[in-house]
Order: C-alpha cells, then sequence, then structure tokens
C-alpha cells in the first residue's frame, strides 16, 4: 500500500460529513473532479471502498462508517503536532497571494504557525509571482516556469494540480484527443500572459489547434458562446474548472496525453523567516505528485515540476 495523504484524509472527512461531493468541494476550494479523484485513490490505498455512490445520493459504506472516527481523530494529531510546533516557532503574519485557487483548509493547517493573511487582490500568475519577488507578497499559489523562478529568484513547492478538461456541445461525453481540441489565446497578455503561454505550448506539443481571440473569453459566459460557435472541443482553463456549465455543454475529458496545470506555493530564494518557511511546509508536505508523473501526462516542459527531459 502505498502512503496515505493528510489531504486524503481531510478531503475523506468532507465528504462523509456533506455526503455530497459538490458541496465538500465547494467547503474544501477545490474542483470536483479533483475530489473525486483524490477519493478514489485513497480508496485504492487502503483497499477498501469508503462511499457507495449514485448520481443522486452518496453514503458511507460500513468501512467508510468504521474508520471515520478514526481518521478524525489522527487528523486532530496532526493539528496537534503542528500547534506545538507553533508554540515553539512563534507566530508572525505571512502574506499569501493567488489567482483562483487555494488549498483547502489553509487557515487551519497554518494557524498553528503563523497568522496567514490572504491578500485581496487576485492577479494572474506572473503578476503574482513578480509580487513575491519584490516583497509585496511573502507567498503565493500560482502557476510558474523554471524560467520565472531563474528571473525572479523564487522557489516553488507542488501545492495542488488541476486536470484540464474539455468543453463541447452536443451529447457525446466521451474521452477526446488533446489533438482534436481547440485552445484559445488572448491577446491581453497583461491578464492572460500565464495562460498564453501555456496554452501555446500545449497547441505546438500536442496537436491542439490555437485560436486567437480578442475579447477576453478564456472563461465566463463568453467562454461558453465560444464552445457553440465551434465544431470542436474548447480546452477549458483553470479558472474555469469549477464554473458550471450550461445545460447545453458538456464537459469531456482530455487524453492522449492527459493536460494538467500545476499550482506552486512560491516563495523568494534566499527567505530564511521561520513563519513564512512553517507555512510552505504546512501547505506542501506530504502532498506527493499528485499523478503528474504518471504516463501520457503533459505539462509544459518548463513547468516548475516536470520532471526532467
Amino acid at each position: 500500500m502505498t502512503s496515505v495523504e493528510l489531504r486524503q484524509l481531510r478531503y475523506f472527512v468532507a465528504v462523509a460529513e456533506e455526503l455530497n461531493f459538490g458541496r465538500a468541494a465547494e467547503r474544501l476550494l477545490i474542483a470536483g473532479p479533483s475530489l473525486s479523484q483524490q477519493i478514489k485513490a485513497l480508496e485504492r490505498d487502503l483497499g477498501v471502498r469508503l462511499f457507495d455512490r449514485d448520481r443522486r445520493s452518496v453514503s458511507l459504506t460500513p468501512a467508510g462508517a468504521a474508520l471515520l472516527e478514526h481518521t478524525r481523530a489522527l487528523l486532530e494529531q496532526a493539528d496537534d503536532l503542528r500547534r506545538r510546533a507553533g508554540r515553539l516557532a512563534g507566530s508572525e503574519s505571512v502574506r499569501l497571494g493567488y489567482v483562483n485557487w487555494l488549498p483547502p483548509d489553509l487557515i487551519s493547517r497554518t494557524a498553528a504557525v503563523a497568522r496567514v493573511h490572504v491578500d485581496a487582490w487576485v492577479a494572474p500568475s506572473h503578476t503574482q509571482a513578480a509580487r513575491v519577488a519584490d516583497g509585496s507578497l511573502d507567498l503565493a499559489v500560482c502557476w510558474v516556469r523554471n524560467e520565472d523562478l531563474n528571473r525572479h529568484g523564487l522557489r516553488a513547492r507542488l501545492v495542488g494540480a488541476d486536470r484540464l478538461y474539455a468543453v463541447a456541445t452536443g451529447t457525446d461525453t466521451g474521452d477526446v484527443p488533446a489533438a482534436h481540441t481547440d485552445v484559445l489565446i488572448d491577446d491581453d497578455i497583461t491578464s492572460w500572459q500565464s495562460w498564453n503561454v501555456y496554452a501555446e505550448e500545449l497547441a505546438r506539443t500536442t496537436g491542439a489547434r490555437a485560436v486567437r481571440i480578442s475579447d477576453g473569453a478564456i472563461t465566463g459566459p463568453a467562454f461558453f458562446d465560444h464552445v457553440r460557435r465551434c465544431r470542436r472541443p474548447i480546452v477549458n482553463s483553470p479558472k474555469g474548472q469549477t464554473t458550471p456549465l450550461p445545460p447545453d455543454l458538456v464537459r469531456r475529458e482530455i487524453v492522449g496525453p492527459k493536460v494538467y496545470w500545476t499550482w506552486s506555493l512560491v516563495r523568494r530564494e534566499k527567505e530564511d523567516r521561520t513563519a513564512v518557511l512553517a507555512v510552505v511546509d504546512a501547505l506542501c508536505d506530504g502532498v506527493g505528485d499528485l499523478g503528474l508523473h504518471a504516463p501520457h501526462v503533459w505539462l509544459p516542459a518548463d513547468d516548475a515540476h516536470a520532471l526532467p527531459a
């Protein structure tokens, strides 16, 4: 059996308390498909089925019910360990910026080591990385390349990942090869610089077709309008992962390869403050590779978490 991650145990408890994957995903600030994948991975690692689920209901299996209280106790022990460490390290404020995704239970997981202030300015990945470099932020959750880290004098640890899917018209919900999808690239490089870099490499290396736009329709209702006008499925961006689809559109998983977007927790390379480093450890320890190094997974070649060629 592979090692079980504390994050997966927190996911298990959230789903057990909500008995609804959608509500649990909202509570955890993650995409519903990601939550489902993590629960399946936990069930596989434990060797038992934790939930009975169909389209209408979710319920604990006898094994899930038996393990729930043990899991809560284990998480409380882990939180107590962090609290004790925090009392030894002291507590100070740490400024954290983000794009549109934050780790689940961020405050409870870091409360023992620092007071984390989540910055209200939601900005693109390249902007948030630059703010860490210039000292406006202590940490940021964003997408970065090795080039960005080297240019700004930063370090990154993996804190999350989204498997991107395509949105299409019609009723076919089957898998679609990456080469049969479109990916939007917007002229507004101020807002979409990071996404454009990612999308251009996706098109260049997988055969997806790049479609240039100038209306900011990477997300939102205008994105859905593009889907309706196109004959091919369009890759959904990370910002659209948790947005409910209109009833006339469907989700299709991208295969050959599976397409992933990574979330890094970024800090300055020379950062030496105990509280900042403790927050990094609290959020990133035990994350693992989130399946990014499995066969048939695509990441940009210079992604901070891609394996060397």
